[in-house]
């Protein structure tokens, strides 16, 4: 950091790496079985009123979110201490989240590995550059403000869950179909395996993220068709599209707002540097003591960022730990998240993220004064 180069070995964290199966069996405990058991009273209550729906589903969002957050550790392989059983839990969550977990992981990882360089990590709102906006029509303006308007969480949180992975399945085979009749015209001997490794998809990077985006796929429609039929059509898409349509806004704006924020860090590649991507481009989320467990204290996320295999119940420890070297952090409250929806050009000349109505106001022509002679 600018007049404090604080090197990543003066933190304190190998104490806080290891991971507690006993500590992680219990969080998964206390996460899955309440939220089933929600849905099980929100049938009881539907039957008596629908005005009993709205608390109870208040609580499955909330869940919900921490089955998302207990999900991302797994990707981290922290959670657990085995890798193999954060792969199967990971791969639960991400049934009921309806989100392929392995794939989803891969990128969340590569995040992780340029966190700050805004050439080569736009963000989950892809966002672009002052220079990028300028160059757009005035109707391609609007149609990215709009689409980065804080509201619109709510329609894509839906598709990036529900919609997303089941477009990437069709689209990955759609175009295998493709390279298998393209490969048999060339080799008529290849073995459908073969002509399978060979195929390079848009939509999965590696067989293991195929296997688990067909299964995951499998696994979610399979339970959707079950449960339409076991709960009816009408108030199982009811319930369980707000559900997964909050929870989805939730964690999105959570992970919005802790790297897009005004100061935050936001580099070139050339001269970026990796700690300070962690320490001043991640914000810490100061939330109410109930948030920070449904959020799985995903709140200190510079902590996270600085070390990503420390697991969710030892990043409190780990923050207070070594607060005396987390003074550049930015500390962000509940009042301070809507100032952050702002946030959503990335000015390559200065290095920081402005608002597009910054952005507007520096680029008016300055006023010629005329001199009176």
């Amino acid at each position: 950091m600018i007049g404090n180069p604080i090197k990543k070995s003066d933190f304190v964290l190998s104490p806080y790496i290891k991971s507690n199966n006993l500590r992680a069996t219990y969080q998964i405990l206390n996460t899955v079985v309440p939220y089933f058991l929600l849905w099980i009273l929100a049938v009881k209550a539907a039957s008596i009123s629908f005005w009993l729906l709205p608390p109870i589903m208040v609580l499955m969002v909330l869940f919900s979110v921490r089955c998302f957050s207990l999900m991302h550790d797994c990707g981290h392989y922290s959670l657990f201490s085995s890798k193999k059983v954060n792969r199967v839990v990971g791969f639960m969550f991400g049934v009921i989240n309806a989100i392929p977990q392995y794939p989803w992981s891969r990128g969340h990882a590569y995040h992780h590995k340029t966190n700050g360089d805004w050439e080569r990590y736009r963000g989950p709102s892809a966002l672009i550059s002052t220079q990028e906006f300028a160059k757009l029509s005035p109707s391609g303006q609007w149609w990215y403000e709009f689409l980065r308007h804080p509201f619109m969480i709510f329609p894509g949180g839906f598709f990036y869950l529900a919609i997303k992975p089941r477009l990437a399945l069709i689209a990955g085979i759609y175009g295998f179909w493709g390279h298998l009749l393209n490969y048999l015209k060339q080799y008529p001997d290849i073995t459908l395996m073969g002509c399978f490794s060979s195929y390079k998809s848009k939509t999965w990077y590696t067989t293991a993220e195929f296997w688990d985006l067909l299964f995951n796929n499998i696994c979610v429609v399979g339970s959707w068709i079950f449960l339409s039929y076991f709960l009816g059509v009408g108030f199982f898409w009811s319930v369980y599209s707000i559900t997964l349509t909050c929870s989805a806004a939730l964690f999105i704006c959570v992970f919005f707002v802790q790297h897009n924020f005004e100061g935050s860090y936001a580099h070139k590649t050339e001269g970026w540097n990796y700690l300070r991507g962690a320490i001043e481009g991640s914000s810490y989320l100061e939330l109410p003591l109930i948030l920070k467990w449904f959020s799985a204290d995903i709140g200190y996320h510079n902590i996270h960022h600085l070390c990503e295999r420390i697991p969710n119940y030892n990043l409190e420890a780990c923050h207070h730990h070594n607060q005396h070297l987390l003074t550049r952090v930015k500390t962000l409250r509940i009042a301070d998240i809507s100032d952050c929806f702002k946030f959503i050009l990335w000015d390559s000349a200065s290095n920081r993220l402005v608002s597009i109505s910054s952005f507007r106001e520096a680029s008016q022509p300055k006023g010629v004064e005329i001199g009176v002679h």
